[in-house]
């Protein structure tokens, strides 16, 4: 009966074949397809993507997370996109991932927030002996003990959430650094002004200058801005601990560095050397005047008249000389 319809519909038995194969689904593994759930079970679930048989997609792989349920990602008769992990077995069935779709658009999202330079929060959720991990659009990212600012010891920092500041973002090598450190610089930094006078704690002295702690930020003053006259060495002028008053002379937010002066506030060169406390009184006084400079320097200059006419007329000719 079948081959009397097929013979009167003008197809041979190669035809039909060739007809089925054509609009059969050839998948391969990397391609993201739609698929329905039909059926969920203990470990996993059954997905229609009209392959010839169902696919499968074990419960670790339905989420970037850790899941205990199928249900927690997927419910009967929904559909949704799958990415196919593996070729058919010997079942002529394919293993599907959600999670890899997952990982995909985490990493994309992640370079974009570092494109932007954005800040992220994010509570810690283990330490170890280098620093502390956390989990940043479900991708487990760790933080560098140098870059962890806070007197707490690591192990108490579990459960807190901390802002960070992107520092290498690779999903070749999956590796995900960030830092506390740079996030709370540049928050610091964004409340700070050039001009502006402000105390601080010598914590650091090296031959070309003073580390300065200002409000938990660190800020140079090197030798050459310490005063006008010539000093040999930073130890000349400061002990560590030793309090005293700057003016930020520079901010830059992007590599988290500040510059400071004393030089720019004495009221006469060398006033830092001989008599500081002299330079500490009148430090307002001298940032103002310094911030005025400063105003009068970026204000466009008027230009210069142009000769008129006349004037050039006016002047002999070479011919004439």
């Amino acid at each position: 009966m079948v081959n009397q319809q097929l013979m009167d519909i003008g197809f041979t038995h190669e035809e039909f074949a060739a007809l089925l194969d054509q609009y059969d689904y050839h998948f391969s593994p990397g391609d993201i397809v739609a698929g329905t759930v039909f059926s969920i079970e203990p470990r996993g679930a059954l997905i229609d993507i009209g392959a010839k048989t169902a696919a499968y997609i074990p419960i670790q792989e339905m989420s970037i997370n850790r899941i205990d349920n199928p249900e927690e990602v997927l419910q009967s008769n929904e559909t949704r996109e799958f990415f196919i992990l593996t070729d058919e077995n010997e079942d002529g069935q394919l293993t599907l991932s959600i999670r890899r779709i997952e990982y995909m658009r985490a990493w994309e999202r992640v370079r974009q927030l570092q494109a932007e330079d954005a800040t992220v929060r994010s509570a810690v959720f283990a330490t170890n002996r280098g620093g502390a991990l956390v989990r940043i659009e479900g991708l487990r990212g760790f933080i560098p003990g140098s870059h962890i600012s806070t007197r707490k010891p690591k192990e108490d920092l579990v459960g807190e959430e901390l802002p960070l500041k992107f520092l290498e973002v690779d999903e070749d090598r999956n590796r995900l650094v960030l830092s506390h450190r740079r996030a709370l610089v540049e928050r610091k930094m964004n409340r700070l002004e050039v001009g502006e006078v402000v105390i601080g704690t010598v914590r650091g002295l090296k031959p070309y200058g003073a580390f300065i702690d200002i409000g938990g930020v660190s800020g140079l003053l090197h030798i050459s801005e310490i005063s006008h006259d010539h000093i040999d060495t930073p130890h000349s002028v400061f002990n560590v601990n030793d309090e005293v008053k700057v003016m930020i002379i520079d901010l830059d937010a992007e590599r988290g560095r500040i510059s400071l002066s004393t030089k720019q506030l004495e009221p006469e060169p060398g006033d830092m050397v001989k008599n500081p406390q002299v330079v500490y009184d009148k430090a307002e006084e001298m940032a103002a005047k310094y911030r005025e400079r400063m105003l009068q320097q970026s204000q466009p200059q008027p230009a210069a008249p142009a000769a008129t006419e006349e004037i050039v007329e006016e002047l002999p000719s070479a011919e004439e000389e």
